[in-house]
């Protein structure tokens, strides 16, 4: 397994691109290379390695599922992934970015991702809802 390659794969959420480079997934989204994308990491330690988490909400993080965080002293929004399928394919890499399989602002189009995608993971993809997006800091805010 490739970390700068782009995979198609079901996520714990959403059919999604994932990938170390996270240039390759700023072409294919056609977006601005400066705009973050959300890194996924294989549990707490892997996440320990990555930013220290607030002590006041640890606890929330470790037990929060389908739920991404922002980080804003780094500007770094990251989602720990804690079990299943997405889980192990992601624990060999340790963290990858993530992103929607579809073009910016359109829906999920399976075609679109196949043809984008350096390997597809898997051979059923389900489009589902994304991730919540909370910030952390004193005051908690909920962004999606």
């Amino acid at each position: 397994m490739d970390p700068s390659k782009v995979y198609l794969i079901q996520t714990d959420t959403t059919v999604g691109l994932a990938s170390q480079n996270k240039e390759a997934l700023a072409v294919i989204k056609q977006r601005e290379s400066s705009k973050p994308f959300i890194v996924t990491v294989a549990g707490c330690k892997e996440l320990k390695r990555l930013t220290r988490a607030p002590k006041k909400q640890r606890k929330l993080i470790r037990r929060a599922k389908k739920t991404t965080f922002v980080y804003p002293h780094k500007k770094l929004a990251v989602r720990v992934i804690h079990d299943g399928h997405y889980y192990e394919f992601l624990k060999p890499f340790g963290w990858m970015y993530s992103t929607s399989a579809n073009k910016a602002g359109e829906k999920f189009d399976i075609e679109f991702s196949k043809s984008v995608a350096s390997e597809i993971v898997g051979d059923s993809f389900k489009e589902s809802a994304p991730s919540k997006i909370v910030t952390l800091g004193k005051k908690m805010k909920k962004l999606r």
